[in-house]
């Protein structure tokens, strides 16, 4: 039987992306939302990697980060250690409050202002994916 991704886990994993040149470390990579505008991440240059950190978030999810072991919920780091593949998109780790667990996941940008997560677990098996939108200019 293969497992189930939770839907955070997917909508963790949509907010981050670099543009294709890096910035001076200070810079914000974009505020991104999650499909149903609940979760609102920042991307920002963490050492040499882009990490994520929750800057908004409804009443709604921080409850269940709350009931996940997680709270406060803004300013919990989602992403952390995400970097360019070898087919331009990005992977690295997802930590996902409602459960309390991190994955490895994957964010590839479609155009400037969307980007698709995607986030399987064990081998490939039970993927999910979401499209995340650029929510700042």
């Amino acid at each position: 039987m293969a497992a189930r991704v939770p839907p955070c886990l997917v909508s963790a994993l949509l907010l981050l992306i670099l543009p294709a040149a890096t910035p001076p470390p200070a810079q914000s990579f974009g505020l991104w939302s999650n499909p149903s505008g609940s979760v609102h991440v920042r991307a920002h240059r963490c050492g040499p990697y882009m990490c994520g950190t929750i800057v908004w978030a409804n009443d709604k999810a921080q409850a269940d980060a709350r009931r996940g072991g997680t709270d406060p919920l803004i300013g919990a780091q989602l992403f952390r250690d995400f970097r360019r593949d070898e087919k331009g998109g990005w992977r690295g780790k997802v930590f996902v409050p409602d459960i309390g667990k991190t994955f490895s996941g994957s964010i590839r940008l479609l155009d400037e202002n969307r980007l698709e997560g995607k986030g399987c677990l064990i081998g490939g098996l039970a993927c999910r994916s979401q499209i995340w939108t650029r929510i700042d200019g």
